[in-house]
């Protein structure tokens, strides 16, 4: 007697872990199954011709007219050494309307350009971070200046700190 009830605790446990392990099995296999449906993305239909031709159109769409901005040269704050950055910038714009306001606004605009460059350090504009932040900064000031079109990127074509 004493036999049969030491083995009864050790069938039910015997059975606990054996749900936990199999609990556990399809758990792991319908994860693994989700991550192979996501990673594979499913079936991909096949594209046309035509079809990637007006993609292709499309995305040329989107890039707005583009007005260029002559280089520049401005002084840059250093306390060893006179140094200065010669610039050149393109403007892309939302609407070809924008264009025109950019071509008559352009004083402005060159204005607010040397004003904000001019008040930069050398060591601020040398690393890219600091040249992304510009442009970042460059951007808000010209929509700041513009009433009926936006620029929505800033290109810089020539960069250039001494």
């Amino acid at each position: 007697m004493a036999k049969n009830d030491a083995e009864q605790p050790a069938e039910g446990g015997s059975k606990k872990k054996l749900i936990i392990i199999i609990a556990a099995v399809v758990v792991l296999l319908i994860g693994a199954g989700v991550g192979a449906f996501l990673f594979m993305g499913g079936e991909e239909e096949e594209i046309s011709p035509e079809q990637e031709q007006a993609e292709l159109e499309k995305q040329a769409k989107q890039v707005g007219p583009m007005v260029n901005i002559d280089t520049f040269i401005v002084n840059i704050l250093d306390d060893e050494e006179s140094r200065y950055l010669k610039a050149a910038i393109t403007l892309e714009l939302n609407t070809p309307e924008a264009s025109m306001e950019v071509t008559e606004r352009m004083a402005q605009i060159k204005d607010a350009i040397l004003l904000l460059v001019g008040n930069k350090t050398f060591g601020e504009l040398r690393d890219l971070q600091g040249k992304i932040q510009l442009r970042a900064e460059l951007l808000n000031r010209i929509n700041s200046i513009l009433q009926n079109g936006k620029v929505k990127r800033i290109y810089f074509t020539d960069f250039v700190v001494q």
